[in-house]
């Protein structure tokens, strides 16, 4: 079971750096389970610093 909750709160980080890179809005995160949502805003935080990293 630990496996199957790791590897939903990665996926939900790489999502959300999907979405961060796509220039998405963070309100249009999917989750509503508080630790699946902050994992998915970590990863569209972390996709918003790298869009602005590779434009400058």
């Amino acid at each position: 079971m630990k496996r199957q909750k790791r590897d939903r709160l990665e996926r939900a980080q790489a999502k959300g750096y999907q979405a961060g890179i796509n220039g998405r809005s963070s309100e249009t995160c999917p989750y509503q389970a508080m630790d699946a949502r902050s994992q998915w805003l970590g990863g569209w935080r972390d996709g918003r610093d790298t869009k602005t990293t590779n434009m400058k």
